[in-house]
């Protein structure tokens, strides 16, 4: 099997998991690229999202040197908990895509928990 289509294959699997347990909670969506990290907090019931943040945002650019390691990863997570906890959600399912829960998506969901989500 070629590696997008293991890919795709992988991400689907863990998304109708969490679709299954979510019971109306919103997905945290983590997308990861060998240089920048992106997550969303995602309303599936409306298709909206909620709350979002990345490593690419101006002020991150200013205070980080690189978007691509775990401090970074972690930054990015207190972000997305700070500004969905404003918006009034507090739990939430996290959906890793098709990466390993490991390193950098690792480092984001526990700074995600820090930051006052649940999951």
């Amino acid at each position: 099997m070629a590696t997008k289509e293991a890919t795709l294959r992988r991400s689907a699997r863990i998304r109708r998991q969490i679709k299954a347990v979510a019971n109306g909670r919103p997905r945290l969506s983590v997308h990861r690229t060998s240089k920048n990290i992106y997550v969303q907090v995602i309303d599936d019931a409306s298709g909206h999202t909620i709350a979002a943040a990345s490593t690419l945002e101006k002020d991150f650019k200013a205070t980080k040197k690189t978007g691509a390691d775990s401090a970074a990863a972690a930054a990015v997570g207190k972000l997305v908990a700070e500004r969905a906890v404003k918006a009034g959600i507090k739990d939430v399912v996290f959906d890793r895509g098709s990466y390993i829960y490991h390193g950098r998506v690792k480092a984001l969901a526990e700074a995600a928990r820090e930051g006052g989500l649940n999951f």
